[in-house]
């Protein structure tokens, strides 16, 4: 909702008349919406993008042509704006070039930050172990505990893929499960020592959470960028350049720090939220 917002308070200060429709659903709902016109743009994940819209999946693209000319075509910690490269990269351009092609509607800049699945612990267990990837991690998960939800166990971009892309290693964790809103308290608790993390999650920064890199490339980029009507985009010229200079100030920092604000014990409202950045940073009047 902070995104959406952002993106709606950047169009109110273009002097474009704009309805909120951040509670519309899904990326299913929404791409829908989108192309049928009822809605001009709106805010998607580029692996969603890929594999929900497009239903292309990032070890296709790891072996196609594209992928061999594009070096390190795996995912890694989240680069600066202007510094894309690898699957990140490649995954963008797919998704760009087939959403122009198939519903004529375009992906304006990614972020930095990638909101993609990710194993956390914390910062005390990293420092004590040396951890930094889940690769390291995979040598001592025999004789650890996960907090995750209750599916995480049968689902391939869980641990089935831990599984099958960091080998034998993680076939002797345990997994706790736990309701999504309780699974960073059973690691602060002490009843796990890794949880199932999202990129951006505010507890992240809240808590002080190493994130492990993916360094094997279990899981897809997340960058998120507006995508939008053409036509909308033909008749708002200006969008695109103001769009993109929010959108490339999102860090993987900075959004976690932004949603512990709503997050955390603050409870901020993610409208307030996003409001105060864009104008803190002079991407909008105050």
């Amino acid at each position: 909702f902070i995104l959406g917002n952002m993106y709606l308070l950047v169009l109110q200060d273009m002097g474009v008349e704009a309805e909120d429709a951040t509670n519309l659903g899904g990326t299913q709902i929404a791409q829908q919406a989108l192309v049928g016109g009822d809605i001009s743009l709106y805010p998607e994940y580029t692996g969603t993008g890929l594999t929900e819209v497009l239903g292309l999946s990032v070890e296709s693209l790891q072996a196609s042509p594209e992928a061999a000319a594009s070096p390190a075509a795996s995912p890694a910690a989240s680069p600066a704006a202007g510094e894309m490269g690898g699957l990140d990269q490649l995954v963008y351009d797919v998704v760009s070039e087939e959403y122009q092609a198939q519903f004529q509607l375009t992906w304006l800049a990614q972020s930095p930050f990638n909101n993609t699945q990710a194993l956390a612990v914390t910062r005390e267990f990293s420092d004590e172990n040396g951890l930094t990837t889940i690769s390291q991690l995979a040598e001592m998960a025999g004789d650890l505990i996960i907090s995750a939800p209750a599916d995480f166990p049968e689902r391939e971009d869980g641990l089935l893929g831990l599984q099958r892309v960091y080998a034998s290693g993680f076939e002797e964790i345990e997994v706790l499960p736990v309701a999504p809103g309780l699974k960073y308290q059973a690691l602060l608790d002490g009843q796990a020592q890794v949880v199932l993390a999202f990129g951006t999650d505010g507890q992240i920064s809240g808590y002080d959470l190493v994130v492990l890199e993916d360094d094997m490339g279990l899981w897809p980029p997340y960058h998120v960028a507006p995508v939008v009507r053409n036509d909308v985009l033909e008749a708002n010229p200006e969008m695109q350049a103001r769009f993109d200079e929010v959108t490339t100030s999102l860090t993987d920092d900075l959004m976690s720090d932004l949603n512990w604000r709503v997050d955390g014990d603050e409870k901020a409202d993610p409208a307030e939220v996003a409001q105060t950045y864009l104008t803190d940073n002079g991407f909008i009047a105050s």
